[in-house]
């Protein structure tokens, strides 16, 4: 609607209106957080448990108020057919930037539950989102390195313990866990450094979807394989608040997975840790191929990330 004026000005205003979404919703959020922390009593929590996801996907249409309001992105979306706002789903994209996440929120929110999204360890003392994600049942995972692990032998599978324990709390609600693979944004100096195999993406990591899977197994509808690609280049957050992504390409796959997978024991099986990596090495092959494609059929020459 606000396509006609110049992107700096819009830029300002989708900046406004999301500053004061942020500071609306996740506020009735820690309200609600604090009420939830101080009365640990069975049929509160169960009355909070649906309070927060309610208030934090009118947060999410609050977002989608001000992207339609304030861009005029032309979205390229398929296979959102057929998805359960009462089941559950393992969640699982490429990133590329901050952008990924409006992204997924403004096409999922009431598709399917609230996307519980993979945090760690130290954003849970951010003011005030720290505690709403703490009460909406957000993993906070902390991730020791290989260094420290070498240094602090005794630490090793704390990692897995504490995402097995996290995963615990989504057995009884319908609730969709949100894995980004690869563990970090991709960018041409990570692409390098890891020397990647795939042209676009990053190498993933198992881990956190075999401990989801070994956790909820048969509970998840299905796996829903998410890809994102920008045809004009990877957007910053400002490019897009400015209303300067005029293309967003999505395809959604809901799929099975392997029965064998559900339930296996990634830290100490290796034969096992083997068969997982090969599947998802597989998924990632297949992803890094579509958006090869995706992006061929846009703009007639693949762009490397």
């Amino acid at each position: 609607m606000l396509n006609f004026l110049p992107p700096l000005v819009r830029g300002i205003i989708a900046s406004l209106l999301f500053g004061l979404n942020v500071l609306f919703w996740p506020m009735l959020v820690f309200v609600f957080s604090i009420l939830k922390f101080l009365l640990p009593f069975s049929p509160l929590r169960r009355l909070f448990n649906r309070i927060l996801p309610w208030l934090a996907e009118n947060w999410i249409s609050c977002n989608s108020g001000w992207m339609r309001l304030t861009q005029n992105t032309k979205w390229d979306v398929q296979g959102l057919e057929g998805l359960n706002y009462h089941g559950w789903y393992l969640v699982i994209s490429n990133h590329q930037s901050w952008v990924d996440i409006f992204v997924m929120q403004h096409l999922l929110n009431r598709r399917i539950p609230l996307m519980k999204f993979f945090l760690k360890q130290e954003l849970i003392w951010v003011p005030v989102m720290g505690i709403a994600w703490w009460a909406m049942d957000f993993p906070f995972l902390r991730r020791h390195s290989v260094e420290y692990l070498k240094k602090h032998p005794e630490q090793k599978g704390k990692d897995f313990a504490t995402t097995r324990l996290a995963c615990e709390k989504f057995v009884h609600t319908p609730t969709s866990v949100m894995n980004f693979v690869e563990g970090t944004r991709v960018t041409k100096t990570k692409h390098a450094r890891q020397q990647s195999p795939y042209k676009h993406l990053l190498r993933p990591k198992a881990g956190g979807m075999a401990l989801s899977l070994d956790v909820l197994g048969e509970k998840f509808h299905s796996l829903l394989n998410i890809t994102i690609v920008y045809p004009d280049g990877i957007p910053t957050f400002w490019k897009f608040l400015c209303g300067k992504v005029k293309r967003i390409i999505v395809r959604f796959q809901a799929m099975e997975v392997p029965k064998q997978l559900l339930h296996g024991d990634y830290a100490a099986d290796k034969d096992f840790r083997v068969t997982f990596h090969r599947w998802v090495h597989q998924l990632w092959q297949e992803k890094d191929q579509q958006i090869q494609l995706l992006m061929k059929e846009v703009i007639g020459t693949p762009r490397i990330p």
